[in-house]
């Protein structure tokens, strides 16, 4: 194959390809490879381009080989480091190196990391504790009322917690595995948010927050999943009720169908609004993290998971709609969904 016919060809392949000739110069190199490496690189010794370690011995034992060898190599170019795969394979008198991208695929395999990290450290606490109580109760506080009885209820506490951790993590599975399938189902929402008030009541009640709804004239109704947008509404308003200011008051408002400029059509707004502390700016960019907490300790205290605003991302996802948190720290927060009408 002639020279040019080479570049032509490699030039059609959309990863980056460079071929190395037989006096160890770079023989062809491909547009996407040149964005990597840089330009003007034809005829130059292959070190020049490629020089780390794991790609030069590659193309050595290459060489002499029939089979392809695997290395790996980072450009270092921009904000972060991009990782690739290379494939260095003998072409006859050639070596070809394609290079393909793994950068997404290390980032999934680090979160999967991350969050079997962050699911065992959330459970390993309760567990902890139970077992802890456990053996006290078998043991010092065997002939103690005063002591089992308050034990069991610190027991009977973590175990709700873990309860409600598994629940999360399988609310959260099952939300993923949909998320990319539109419900269609009519939702009324003013019903749906005045059963889910209805049910924290004697909550905001404990808490002595008032809950107080703001509805339109109109009957406004969305396609979506009925429980799904409930749990949406719950979270919300659950967190208004435990971080906003006890004696205060949680507003709940549902506008009228208008079009969004955040939907880029038609659609209506839900707005939980509460009086609390309210939360720094540089936290509000993480919030629907797994497991991110303002405040760890506290979270935990009023039951807290660090799932519920990941779970109401995935929720509002599924139904095309838009999720965005407004917060100033002494002037509470508002947290609005955004959902399409059609």
């Amino acid at each position: 194959m002639t020279p040019l016919a080479l570049t032509a060809v490699i030039h059609a392949l959309p990863m980056p390809v460079l071929i190395v000739g037989p006096d160890d110069r770079i023989k062809a190199i491909n547009p996407p490879l040149t964005a990597i490496l840089g330009g003007d690189l034809l005829g130059k010794h292959h070190i020049t381009a490629l020089r780390q370690p794991a790609v030069l011995d590659a193309i050595a034992v290459a060489r002499g080989s029939t089979t392809p060898v695997i290395a790996p190599y980072t450009s270092r170019d921009g904000a972060r480091d991009t990782i690739y795969r290379v494939v260095v394979a003998r072409a006859e008198a050639d070596v070809v190196l394609s290079f393909e991208d793994q950068t997404a695929a290390q980032d999934v395999g680090q979160m999967r990391r991350d969050f079997v990290a962050n699911v065992s450290h959330e459970l390993r606490t309760p567990l902890t504790a139970l077992l802890g109580f456990i053996e006290t109760l078998g043991g010092a506080a065997r002939n103690d009322p005063a002591a089992r009885d308050r034990f069991l209820a610190i027991m009977a506490h973590e175990a709700s917690r873990m309860t409600r951790l598994v629940d999360d993590l399988l609310s959260l599975s099952r939300v993923e595995v949909e998320e990319r399938v539109r419900p269609r189902e009519n939702v009324h929402l003013g019903a749906a948010l005045r059963s889910v008030i209805k049910g924290l009541g004697p909550q905001a009640e404990a808490a002595q927050v008032k809950v107080a709804l703001h509805l339109p004239q109109t009957e406004e109704t969305v396609p979506g999943d009925e429980g799904q947008l409930s749990q949406v509404f719950t979270n919300l308003i659950e967190n208004g009720i435990k971080y906003g200011a006890a004696g205060g008051e949680v507003s709940v408002t549902l506008s009228t169908r208008t079009v969004h400029q955040r939907l880029r059509g038609e659609g209506v707004q839900i707005t939980v609004a509460d009086r609390g502390e309210g939360i720094a700016s540089h936290h509000i960019a993480r919030l629907t993290e797994r497991f991110y907490r303002v405040d760890s300790h506290r979270s935990r205290a009023v039951g807290g998971t660090g799932l519920g605003l990941a779970i109401v991302k995935h929720i509002v996802n599924r139904h095309r709609g838009r999720f965005v948190i407004e917060s100033e720290v002494g002037q509470g927060t508002n947290v609005s969904v955004f959902l399409p009408t059609s």
